[in-house]
């Protein structure tokens, strides 16, 4: 019988394409990765991937053996949570990702609450506005906003967010206020950028039409926070999620821009890599954070009636 850790290494490369992908994820070396698919292939007497210099892909005993591991691998999800639901104690290590505004303010509190009530679960929270490959780094939940573009993911919808453009009245006064699309090309626009980042454009809607639209700012950061405080020292505009700056619309520290061509609203969820089965612990998690979550963006929305 083939051993279920070479299964789970197998299994690993062909989501992540590669030995070294495999290896970074799991803690091992390429090389210990490579001879724990040589010995699978000599357990099983056929080769499992097809190899070059540039690409990897597998042989059709490959992707036979591949269907069925998974298979495997979703029964063991199934079986090790229906003994957690049965003890009703949930137990393991939860990785968590959450992007940065709403990992300070309600994930941060939330996770004190959650270790109270779960203290056999050992919580492992990455704050970062740079969207994490939940399978790369072994994330077992993530808090994004974000349209859903993978399919090996699962996502729990908690809410749509409204997005728009803002800007400190100093701002305007000295700069103008954009009155069209067009007129960002003349002004500061303060992006969130980040490696793989695509907001050297920005996005709304025009007419029911989506128009992209190439901006250009002499100042970015990898922190939304950042952003809002620039926006409100005067530095330029800037694209955030209504929530975020509630309370800076209300004070005035900050106005609405270009309010007739808003940015396309975002779906706000909980994603995941358990299609099927999902363990205790995550679930746990979720049923906690979710009306949490729902709570602060009723208070914040509230702000703005």
């Amino acid at each position: 019988m083939a051993s279920l850790d070479n299964i789970h290494v197998f299994t690993r490369c062909v989501a992540l394409g590669s030995f070294s992908s495999a290896g970074r994820s799991l803690g091992l070396s390429a090389a210990v990765v490579s001879h724990r698919i040589k010995m699978l292939e000599q357990h099983l007497g056929c080769r499992l991937f097809h190899r070059t210099t540039r690409q990897m892909r597998l042989t059709e005993q490959g992707a036979i053996f591949h269907e069925h591991c998974l298979e495997i691998q979703e029964a063991i999800e199934r079986a090790e949570s229906s003994v957690e639901e049965a003890s009703r104690s949930p137990r393991g290590s939860l990785k968590i990702t959450a992007p940065l505004g709403l990992g300070r303010r309600v994930v941060t509190p939330m996770v004190a609450k959650f270790r109270t009530e779960f203290p056999q679960i050992n919580v492992r929270f990455r704050l970062s506005d740079y969207l994490i490959d939940l399978l790369t780094e072994s994330v077992d939940v993530a808090l994004r906003m974000a349209t859903m573009q993978d399919s090996s993911l699962t996502m729990r919808k908690i809410a749509n967010v409204d997005r728009m453009l803002v800007a400190s009245p100093n701002y305007l006064a000295r700069r103008g206020r954009p009155q069209k699309p067009e007129d960002l090309f003349e002004h500061e626009c303060l992006l969130l950028r980040f490696p793989g980042s695509e907001q050297v454009r920005w996005t709304l809607i025009d007419a029911g039409e989506l128009r992209h639209l190439p901006v250009y700012g002499a100042a970015d950061a990898d922190d939304g926070d950042v952003l809002t405080d620039w926006a409100v020292q005067g530095m330029g505009i800037a694209l955030k999620p209504a929530f975020e700056i509630a309370e800076h619309l209300k004070s005035g520290a900050l106005e609405p821009v270009l309010p007739d061509f808003p940015p396309p609203q975002v779906t706000l969820g909980l994603l995941h890599p358990y299609p099927r089965a999902m363990p205790a612990k995550v679930r746990a998690f979720a049923d906690m954070l979710v009306p949490d979550v729902r709570a602060y963006l009723a208070r914040q929305a509230a702000i703005l009636v």
